[in-house]
């Protein structure tokens, strides 16, 4: 089973994107969402650039 992505309110209007792993461990969550439209934009944009980001490594 594959990881998915679920959409929680979080207030009139306002949306929140939570990305989980097949076991259902959360692996992202993300910023509020003002409207679905905008919502779906971020799950699009998700999609798109995790398949090809490149891992940077910030640690000391």
């Amino acid at each position: 089973m594959a990881g998915r992505f679920e959409i929680h309110r979080t207030g009139d209007e306002s949306y929140r994107l939570r990305l989980t792993d097949a076991e259902g461990n959360t692996v992202a969550v993300s910023p509020t969402f003002r409207s679905l439209p905008m919502l779906r934009d971020g799950i699009k944009a998700m999609r798109e650039n995790a398949a090809t980001a490149i891992v940077v490594d910030l640690r000391q």
